[in-house]
């Protein structure tokens, strides 16, 4: 199987939405799922809610709530032009944010698990030993809890990578810049003639579904068997 100039970048357009939309995603997916995991507050149940919303939301409306506040005159379209210069609309970063909306609940959910599962009385004993807060994250809760974040992270960039109904709407289909794998095999669809494109992407697109899902179900394995717990790939 030989892939044109175009497949080929669409392929690596595809790769770097997935992974900057999975890099910018983890610290916010980090803090939620430690708010969510260790905080007791009024609001969690919302805020749980709302994290998991993309999950149960159609993707096209997620695409249609990221347009509106992203659009000229949108709340954070305004503060990025007035503040940037910039606009993500029909841009690559505009599909990158797309993909980081829709993976962030999984992401999440790996991690709040993960976290969820660190045993507790070790880090009190650490602070009765004098450790402070952060060497006891730093020393324990991160060690333990890393597994987990590392299944997520691979979660959501699998996620991300096969992101379509937000992306389109948000960003649209421009060729060489919003146009990744999922949209490509869609554009193809639409030919006479793109059964063979379509061939290829799809095989691409299995190719590296697979190798997530594999890679994720073995990290998390590797978490159950160090903390106790399966953190289930799917």
């Amino acid at each position: 199987m030989t892939l044109s100039a175009e497949e080929w970048q669409i392929v690596l357009l595809s790769l770097r939405v997935g992974g900057v939309a999975m890099a910018a995603t983890l610290p916010v997916a980090f803090a939620l799922a430690w708010l969510l995991a260790r905080g007791r507050f009024v609001g969690k149940v919302v805020l749980d809610a709302l994290v998991h919303l993309p999950l149960v939301l159609p993707p096209v409306v997620t695409g249609w709530l990221l347009l509106l506040a992203f659009a000229p005159a949108g709340p954070l379209g305004r503060w990025l032009e007035a503040w940037f210069g910039a606009t993500v609309l029909f841009r690559w970063t505009g599909a990158a944010i797309a993909s980081g909306v829709m993976a962030l609940p999984l992401m999440v959910r790996a991690m709040r698990l993960s976290i969820e599962a660190v045993d507790r009385r070790m880090e009190e004993a650490a602070r009765t030993l004098g450790a402070g807060r952060a060497r006891v994250f730093a020393t324990i809760t991160l060690p333990l809890s890393l597994p987990g974040i590392l299944a997520g992270c691979v979660l959501g960039f699998a996620r991300a990578l096969g992101e379509f109904g937000a992306t389109i709407t948000f960003v649209s289909n421009v060729p060489g810049e919003t146009r990744t794998l999922p949209i490509a095999i869609y554009s193809a669809l639409q030919l006479p003639d793109g059964e063979a494109t379509v061939v290829r992407l799809a095989s691409i697109s299995v190719v590296l579904a697979v190798a997530a899902l594999i890679a994720s179900e073995w990290i998390a394995r590797r978490a159950g068997r160090g903390t106790g717990l399966v953190v289930h790939a799917h």
